[in-house]
């Protein structure tokens, strides 16, 4: 039954109206519709202690795994759209059962306009979330569409198994593809492994040189039958050469007949070559399109980085991004990370791993979010991996614990390896001995010791080296002011991702 009692001035009819935004259901216990309006309370309050309740349930890192499984990505834009209307809907009655037709001409027309007002604002985040959910879902397909790969099997206890199967670490190889018009085929100017603790998230950022010579690949391989004495091939008539580390993906294509004529062999042979190099078992490979990561930059606003030297770039020098702590848009970061003027390989890759080390670390939520639809654009034209879309549900916690551990890296470059004659068991002993350091808290050395006691080299600094140990990593390097001519810097040891910044 409808309360006939005198109807509310424009002031209350706007007000429990908007109350009703809020508050489902008060505009009709108001207007005297008691049922009606405790139904939609109450309905309103078992959704509210529904979410409560999955919020203090769930591991908040693996619901943010499950929401971009496709299924749940297809639920929430159908969700959110039919919630969105029903909002919208509830709004228009609410006003409507508060009989404006009582009032004055102009106090409909005033409360008419903001009712409508009110329900089209409370649409248009039921529809920004329902449109999210349709990109993300979008972007997701087109770059994770490899073949899928069994999903695990669940235990007597109804339990979904490890979907590491048992490994303590995954290890992705991260590519750089430095592709450009008058060039055939992809050839990959970054090479990295990412090395991460599936328990801590603790990573492992492995960097091997693009100019790495005579390259050995799996025994028994097709490769390795063609080159069983490493990867050799004349030069050009220029001097450059073409059988480095960065070639073996353009050259395993071009050259389908070492394979029985199977085409497109370069992407397994590298990353069989990248892990037989490093003594990993690589699990997958991520191709980033150099020019879509500057891309992906813009798309959040830029990266903040310190250049702590001019950088010319351009082989007739057409630009400069200048010496100084500012934000780069995606051109100039990418040309502070690539470019070669004036610069060797090495440096390059202290560059490259600055601006990646930035990306990780700005790439907030709040801005990813403000910028979704040019994110999720620039992402389709970033990436290529064979990364098949149900493991998306466990790397995205994964990727989670990575943001708030401890990432460390190493570079194999002079004076640790040779990249003419590289040193294959050492490169494989420091990889395992990086891993290992990375699971491990250091506590930090105490300057203080008993009196007349005699300090001692704790073992979390490693073995003793031996003077040929010494010799190998090269000429000593003459200490900068303010350190300690004493404490020279072991190579083999993980450092900060973002050295290389200024």
């Amino acid at each position: 039954m409808r309360d006939r009692s005198k109807p509310p001035g424009v002031g209350a009819v706007i007000g429990w109206t908007a109350l009703a935004a809020v508050a489902p259901g008060a505009a009709h216990l108001r207007a005297g519709w008691r049922r009606t309006g405790l139904a939609i309370l109450c309905a309103y309050a078992a959704l509210l202690l529904a979410l409560l309740w999955v919020a203090l349930t769930s591991d908040l890192a693996d619901l943010a795994g499950q929401l971009v499984a496709s299924s749940w990505l297809t639920v929430v834009t159908v969700a959110s759209l039919a919630l969105g209307v029903a909002w919208f809907t509830l709004i228009v009655h609410s006003f409507v059962v508060m009989n404006p037709g009582t009032l004055p001409s102009t106090g409909q027309a005033i409360a008419g306009g903001v009712a409508g007002t009110l329900a089209v604002a409370v649409l248009l985040p039921f529809g920004l979330v329902g449109q999210y959910a349709a990109v993300s879902q979008s972007a997701l397909d087109d770059v994770f569409n490899a073949p899928s790969t069994p999903r695990p099997a669940s235990d007597g206890d109804g339990r979904e198994e490890d979907p590491w199967a048992g490994r303590d670490r995954v290890n992705i190889l991260l590519l750089g593809g430095d592709a450009d018009t008058h060039r055939v085929g992809v050839r990959t100017d970054s090479i990295n492994v990412a090395s991460i603790d599936v328990k801590s998230g603790n990573t492992v950022l492995l960097s091997l040189p693009r100019n790495l010579e005579n390259v050995r690949f799996v025994p028994g391989s097709p490769m390795a039958k063609r080159f069983p004495d490493g990867f050799r091939l004349p030069a050009n008539p220029d001097g450059s050469r073409e059988d480095l580390l960065f070639a073996v993906w353009e050259y395993a294509d071009s050259h389908p007949e070492i394979f029985g004529g199977r085409k497109n062999q370069g992407t397994k042979t590298l990353v069989d070559t990248v892990g037989y190099t490093l003594g990993l078992k690589i699990d997958w490979y991520a191709l980033v399109n150099m020019w879509g990561f500057a891309r992906l930059i813009d798309a959040i606003g830029g990266v903040t980085l310190t250049v702590p030297q001019d950088v010319v770039f351009g082989k007739y020098d057409e630009g400069l991004v200048k010496a100084g702590t500012r934000k780069l848009r995606g051109a100039d970061a990418m040309w502070f990370a690539r470019s070669r003027t004036n610069s060797d390989d090495y440096t390059r890759m202290g560059r490259q791993r600055c601006v990646l080390g930035a990306l990780l670390s700005q790439s907030d939520p709040a801005t990813v979010l403000s910028r979704f639809n040019q994110v999720a654009l620039a992402t389709k034209e970033l990436l290529r991996t064979d990364i098949p879309r149900p493991m998306l549900e466990h790397l995205v916690p994964l990727a989670l614990k990575v943001k708030n551990a401890k990432v460390t890296s190493v570079q194999f470059v002079p004076p640790l390896i040779n990249t003419g004659y590289p040193d294959w068991t050492k490169i494989r002993t420091v990889t395992a001995k990086a891993l290992r350091a990375s699971v491990v808290t250091r506590r930090p050395l105490t300057a203080t010791a008993a009196p007349g006691a005699t300090p001692k080299a704790t073992t979390e600094r490693g073995p003793t080296r031996t003077p040929q140990a010494a010799a190998e990593q090269g000429p000593t390097r003459t200490p900068l002011p303010g350190t300690s001519a004493t404490a020279k810097p072991d190579p083999t040891t993980p450092k900060g991702i973002t050295e290389g910044c200024g």
